[in-house]
């Protein structure tokens, strides 16, 4: 065969996969314009366009589109590399076969050896059934490479379809996850085998919806409402991280002046330590140009976690939020904040945490649903990681969860304290019932008394300077001057060296 018969033989080729790829649903675009919409133009660079199944069988023998159910490659975001692929739906359900296993795989390796972010996008009736167990083996080579690749390059899941059985755990593994308000779906069993095999009856978007996953089993990270909108939000994500774990966050020349002062924090605030805030606020009023992205924005409202700019340099956030159950620890809460703590200490990302917590959420539920295994996991977090670790006490900081909260204890490298800052075991009211509690009992006025005692116990602990006195925190200030202390103590750390002893890895306590 000659060139000629060659080149009009790949054109085929290519022109018989197009037909084959049959119009995306309403609101849908195709494997391929979901990469245009994701990747700077003109920049995608396609390979393994001409892979094919080997299967046989089932009468999928006579289906063999070239490049089968995904498209793989490499294109830029913001001009830097990023690898990618987009699984077809419309091509045997988008389904994962040896073949699609393999182009997976292949541009996987090439993300990891060349020290670049991959992004997936999801759209994915599950294992090709048609070709048995090679598309269960296909899946485990990919959860072996995902494995491989956390902490190293940064791996973002898209999820713009259906997501089910085998084809879930891959994004779950991965760093961040997106979904499609209302056109994507994540679950292991569907509807249907769950009415079958437990009589209960829900929909897709009750049992894998954006909104479930988002809000209630903390499996997505971030919802779109639309195609347009993920791949916009995935390229914003992207420009507050690094390529790979050895390089540095991207920084970008700040409008915001770092010597910048906001009066308003020392407003914000409530009279009454009682008084729930949103912490929120007060991390936009610091951070540059009130740019606060949140990460798991729905779920575990507790905390708060996300990235934001400091002089123009990238900052992971966390910072307990009083009004949701009033700041404290939970479950959920310190998962959350664990793994973000463990992402930004992976990929070089400097840690700034804002402390207002009374303690860990008491009650039946969370001790006998494990609060001090999962407490422990933030505890853990925090001792294990090695980037610059700040700390800023704005008002309660009670107990265990005190220390917890990347507290000087378990290594922060400088805490900060505003005036407002209380710091003690507990609240001043539950201290003296244990210590008073006989005295109490025989006043002959124990209300007046216990005020009498509160009052002393709060003048005593309650506030930061006890613990200043002795170096627990470095410096009690103003909280005007917030946002240029952080920047300058972000400068002194930029190069701060972590030393851990060497060993394979810890036991974190999942």
């Amino acid at each position: 065969m000659g060139t000629e018969e060659r080149i009009e033989q790949l054109r085929r080729l290519r022109r018989e996969a197009e037909a084959e790829r049959r119009a995306p649903a309403p609101g849908k675009g195709s494997a391929r314009e979901r990469l245009a919409a994701l990747l700077d133009p003109g920049t995608f660079t396609e390979i393994d366009s001409l892979a094919r199944h080997r299967a046989h069988g089932f009468g999928i023998e006579a289906r063999r589109p070239a490049g089968d159910a995904v498209v793989t490659g490499w294109g830029t975001i913001d001009g830097r590399t990023t690898f990618v692929f987009s699984e077809d739906f419309t091509v045997f359900g988008g389904s994962l076969g040896e073949a699609v296993g393999e182009k997976i795989c292949k541009v996987m390796d090439l993300a990891l050896d060349n020290g670049a972010p991959i992004i997936g996008l999801k759209d994915s009736g599950g294992a090709r059934i048609q070709e048995g167990v090679i598309s269960l083996d296909a899946y485990g080579e990919i959860f072996r490479r995902n494995v491989q690749a956390s902490g190293v390059i940064p791996q973002i899941s898209v999820i713009l379809g259906p997501c089910a059985g085998g084809a879930v755990y891959s994004p779950a593994i991965t760093d961040f996850v997106f979904q499609v308000n209302g056109a994507s779906h994540l679950f292991i069993t569907g509807p249907d085998v769950i009415k079958a095999v437990t009589g209960q009856e829900v929909d897709f978007a009750t049992l894998g919806g954006a909104h479930s996953h988002a809000s209630i089993s903390g499996v997505t990270h971030f919802v779109a409402a639309d195609e347009a909108q993920a791949a916009e939000e995935v390229r914003y994500l992207l420009s507050f991280l690094p390529q790979n774990n050895l390089e540095a966050p991207p920084s970008f020349a700040p409008e915001d002046r770092p010597d910048r002062m906001d009066p308003g924090l020392a407003t914000l605030l409530p009279d009454s330590p009682n008084q729930p805030y949103d912490m929120a606020a007060l991390v936009e009023k610091v951070v540059d140009d009130g740019d606060f992205y949140q990460v798991h924005r729905h779920w575990a409202r507790n905390i708060v976690v996300g990235f934001a700019r400091l002089d123009g340099r990238t900052v992971g956030i966390v910072g307990n939020n009083p009004t949701v159950l009033a700041g404290t620890l939970d479950i959920d809460a310190s998962t959350k904040a664990a793994r973000f703590v463990r992402f930004c200490d992976a990929f070089n990302i400097p840690l700034v945490t804002f402390v207002d917590v009374p303690g860990f959420l008491p009650g039946l539920s969370q001790e006998h649903g494990g609060i001090i295994r999962h407490g422990a996991k933030l505890l853990y977090a925090y001792c294990e990681a090695t980037v610059p670790r700040l700390t800023v006490i704005t008002r309660k900081a009670y107990g265990g969860a005190y220390v917890v909260m990347n507290s000087r204890s378990v290594g922060a490298d400088l805490a900060f304290a505003w005036p407002t800052a209380e710091i003690a075991v507990m609240g001043a009211q539950g201290a003296v019932n244990v210590i008073y509690r006989k005295e109490l009992e025989q006043a002959s006025d124990p209300e007046a008394r216990r005020a009498e005692l509160a009052a002393d116990y709060e003048g005593r602990f309650s506030n930061p300077y006890a613990a200043a006195e002795r170096g627990l925190v470095d410096e009690v200030i103003d909280p005007q001057e917030t946002r240029p202390r952080l920047i300058r103590a972000l400068a002194m750390l930029r190069h701060k060296r972590g030393n851990p002893p060497g060993k394979k890895h810890g036991n974190i306590p999942l």
